[in-house]
């Protein structure tokens, strides 16, 4: 692989370009360049809020969420470059990353971290008294994620109980309680991530390989798509069953179809040693995040008849 093919973890481009150089390494270290992430963690709490049947009343909720999402997702960037800025150095596709390059100190990260923090503490006050218990439960595995894939070939898994929290943080703000919709489509979450999470780390396994590092996309092997496919499959499921528990109406899972051909679309293009394919795929769950919203909110949104 020749520098041409690697897809720089770290981009100069949008907005992010626009700001004075010495502000645009802090944007990068939270990745506000790449905004696939902070969609991935937002869309789960967008959900549990929908299908708890507050698409249009708390639609400020979401609002919150949303910024929640750019503050944490952010935070949790900068925390996980600060644990593994040894590793990323080591790294092609991560070796440019602002700590790792040292455009950043170790000192000034931190503060940044706290920064971030506060903005999400903002948020939290924004949050019915359960529903942020709730959300303050999440730190301890977002503190433990970046060590995982030094002992567990599945790190995957715990990103999902973590990218997923938010959406026991909305359905539980609606509700008032974590109930059995809410916890379904918590779990089916979780292997939603595992899936897109997987074909992300096609991109890394020669060198994860090489470092020592595990991923779920070595230890699947020649059967990544089968896996990939699995997961997604695990999540429909799940998500069947959330539906099925608010509304048992075979009509109403007629919703997850859009989602599901999408999921069909990724496991059957995806090629596990075309990286740049890989990452477009990885991508496109913006668009089933999107889809899975839509679902909910047709369940879930009391309409007048």
């Amino acid at each position: 692989m020749t520098a041409a093919d690697l897809t720089p973890d770290t981009e100069h481009r949008g907005l992010v370009g626009l700001l004075p150089a010495a502000v645009r390494p802090f944007a990068l270290l939270a990745r506000f360049d790449r905004p696939i992430g902070w969609w991935l963690l937002f869309w789960p709490g967008a959900w549990g809020v929908a299908l708890a049947g507050g698409a249009v009343s708390r639609w400020d909720l979401i609002l919150w969420l949303l910024l929640g999402s750019i503050a944490m997702r952010g935070a949790g960037c900068v925390y996980n470059d600060i644990v593994d800025r040894d590793l990323d150095r080591k790294v092609a596709r991560t070796a440019a990353r602002p700590l790792a390059s040292g455009a950043v100190s170790l000192k000034a990260a931190w503060a940044w971290l706290l920064v971030l923090c506060l903005l999400g503490l903002l948020v939290l006050l924004h949050l019915h008294l359960y529903a942020a218990v709730v959300a303050v439960l999440s730190l301890a595995p977002v503190a433990a994620y970046p060590f995982m894939k030094r002992i567990t070939w599945w790190p995957q898994i715990w990103l999902g109980l973590v990218f997923s929290w938010a959406a026991l943080v909305g359905w539980s703000d609606v509700m008032g309680a974590l109930t059995a919709p809410g916890l379904l489509l918590y779990a089916g979450s979780i292997c939603w991530v595992v899936g897109y999470d997987t074909i992300y780390a096609l991109q890394d396994r020669e060198d994860d390989a090489l470092i020592g590092v595990r991923s779920s996309a070595l230890r699947m092997g020649a059967r990544v798509r089968l896996g990939v496919g699995l997961f997604y499959l695990a999540a429909l499921v799940l998500w069947a069953g959330a539906i099925w528990v608010l509304r048992p109406d075979w009509l109403a899972l007629a919703a997850l179809l859009p989602v599901a051909g999408h999921f069909l679309w990724q496991v059957a293009t995806l090629s596990p040693d075309d990286g740049a394919g890989a990452l477009h795929r990885f991508r496109s769950n913006r668009f089933a995040g999107l889809l899975m919203f839509l679902a909910c909110v047709v369940v879930g949104t009391p309409w007048p008849y």
